[in-house]
C-alpha cells in the first residue's frame, strides 16, 4: 500500500508538473498587446512556424506543439489572412490559424468582365445574390468611366466579410496605383486615356499573348485612323453577354447581323462606349507603344501563331490557308 501510494503520489506531482509545465509553455508572450494581421502566402506556408517565432507571436516551436496537442487541432495552415495577437496563448493561436482564413487570397485572371469578376468574388467571398447583382449594377457603376476597365487583374488579400463596395473601391484603387504615369504619357500622343483604356481591353481579349499585342495594337490604330470599322469579334461578344455559361463564346454570324448595339463594331465605326474587359499592363503597353505595320486584319491559326494581313484579299488567303 505505501509503495502504491507513493507512485500515486509522483503520478500527480508529475502530472500537476506537466500540466504547469505546458501552461507556461502555451502562454500569451505579450498579455497587454493589440491585434495584427498575419498573412500567410500562397507560394510558400512552411515558414509560417518561423514567422510566427520570428514575430514573437510564440516563444518556441515547444509552444507549438504543446497547443496542438492540447487542442488537437493538426490541420495545416491554408495562405490567407489571420488576425492574431501576442496576447493570444498559443492554444487560441493554433485555432484560428487552423481555421479558415479571415482574409482570402483571390486573383482576378486579366481580361475579364466585370461580371465574371464579380460572380468569381461572390463565389469566394459568399456573396449574396443580391449582392452580386449590386455589384453589376450598382458598384461599378457609380462613375462613367470606371463602369468596366478599372477593376485591375491581380491577387488579392480580400477580408471574407467585405461587401461589393468595398472590393470594387478596392480594385479601382490598385488600377489607379498601377496606371499612374500613363495618362500623361498617352496625353503627349494626344491620346485620352479613356481611349487607350478602350484599346488595351480589346488587345486583352483578341491577343494569344504578351507577344501579339503590340500588333494587333498596331491593326487597331491602323483601322481607326483610315476611319474603318474595327469589326472585331470580342466587341460582339461583349454586346451579346453570357451564352449558357459562357461569357465569351465565339460569335455566329446571326449575332454580328442582329445584335444592335454601340459595342457591335461590324455594324458601328470608332471604339465601343467602354471598355470591354479589364486589361493588364501589358495591353496598355502594347497600345501606347504599338508595332508598326501596314496590317488591316490578323487572325490566329490553330496553334495560335497571328498571321497578319494588308489587304482583305491577303486575310482571306490567311483564312484559306490556316483556318481551313
Amino acid at each position: 500500500m505505501n509503495k502504491l501510494l507513493v507512485i500515486g503520489i509522483a503520478a500527480a506531482f508529475l502530472g500537476i508538473t506537466a500540466f504547469i509545465t505546458i501552461l507556461l509553455l502555451i502562454r500569451a508572450p505579450e498579455p497587454d498587446a493589440g491585434e495584427g494581421l498575419f498573412v500567410v502566402s500562397r507560394t510558400n506556408t512552411d515558414e509560417t512556424e518561423q514567422r510566427l517565432l520570428d514575430l514573437g507571436y510564440v516563444k518556441s516551436r515547444w509552444s507549438l506543439n504543446a497547443a496542438r496537442i492540447t487542442s488537437f487541432r493538426f490541420n495545416d495552415v491554408k495562405p490567407g489572412g489571420y488576425k492574431l495577437s501576442k496576447a493570444m496563448d498559443a492554444r487560441k493561436l493554433i485555432g484560428i490559424l487552423t481555421s479558415e482564413p479571415q482574409l482570402k487570397w483571390i486573383t482576378i485572371p486579366e481580361g475579364l468582365r466585370k461580371e465574371e469578376i464579380g460572380e468569381r468574388l461572390g463565389k469566394e467571398l459568399n456573396w449574396s445574390g443580391e449582392e452580386l447583382e449590386k455589384w453589376k449594377t450598382t458598384y461599378t457603376a457609380m462613375e462613367f468611366d470606371y463602369r468596366e476597365g478599372v477593376y485591375f487583374p491581380d491577387t488579392y488579400l480580400i477580408p471574407t466579410d467585405e461587401n461589393g463596395l468595398a472590393t470594387a473601391k478596392r480594385m479601382t484603387i490598385r488600377f489607379n496605383e498601377r496606371f499612374a504615369g500613363y495618362p500623361e504619357k498617352f496625353t503627349q500622343k494626344d491620346i485620352l486615356w479613356t481611349t487607350a483604356l478602350k484599346i488595351a481591353s480589346i488587345v486583352q481579349r483578341e491577343a494569344a499573348g504578351k507577344e501579339d499585342m503590340p500588333l494587333i495594337a498596331g491593326v487597331i490604330w491602323n483601322r481607326l485612323l483610315n476611319d474603318q470599322a474595327l469589326e472585331i469579334d470580342a466587341t460582339v461578344q461583349y454586346a451579346r453577354g453570357k451564352l449558357e455559361d459562357k461569357w465569351w463564346a465565339p460569335i455566329k454570324a446571326s449575332d454580328i447581323r442582329e445584335i444592335d448595339s454601340p459595342y457591335n463594331t461590324y455594324k458601328n465605326k470608332g471604339l465601343p462606349p467602354t471598355p470591354i474587359s479589364n486589361p493588364g499592363i501589358d495591353a496598355i503597353d502594347a497600345v501606347l507603344n504599338p508595332t508598326e505595320t501596314d496590317c488591316f486584319y490578323y487572325l490566329h491559326d490553330p496553334s495560335r501563331i497571328i498571321h497578319c494581313a494588308k489587304t482583305l484579299e491577303e486575310h482571306e488567303m490567311n483564312i484559306e490557308e490556316y483556318l481551313k
